[in-house]
């Protein structure tokens, strides 16, 4: 086997950072944003920086926990990379959840931000 493609480290990367921030500190998360930056956070949207960081800073628990499952990465046009994350979260002491999370990613100035981030709980009712 080859070496992975240039876009699966960045968007590891990037994952890894962001995730790291969330967890430890979320009023830092502007660093991965940009003022055109989109986040729709089940189903509610928010645009530029400082309404993503607000939203993601009043969210009501204090410690969270993520455990990713699985990520994968792609190239898009215009030097961009499409990221998808699987995983686990634990928030407080609610119950453990799945989540989903997409991020398209884009080099501005030798530095990766985030343009576009969705995020969902994978919550089921099969009853």
């Amino acid at each position: 086997m080859g070496d992975k493609p240039v876009w699966e480290p960045i968007g590891s990367s990037f994952i890894q950072h962001y995730y790291q921030l969330f967890g430890n500190d979320r009023t830092q998360l502007g660093a991965v944003y940009i003022d055109a930056s989109c986040l729709t956070w089940k189903g509610q949207q928010f645009q530029g920086k400082a309404a993503i960081v607000e939203k993601l800073s009043s969210l009501l628990f204090q410690k969270i926990q993520h455990s990713l499952m699985a990520q994968d990465h792609q190239p898009m046009p215009d030097s961009c990379i499409i990221s998808m994350v699987v995983g686990r979260l634990k928030a407080d002491e609610d119950p453990i959840m799945g989540f989903h999370q997409m991020f398209l990613l884009k080099n501005i100035q030798d530095a990766w931000v985030c343009t576009n981030d969705m995020f969902r709980l994978a919550l089921h009712n099969f009853g």
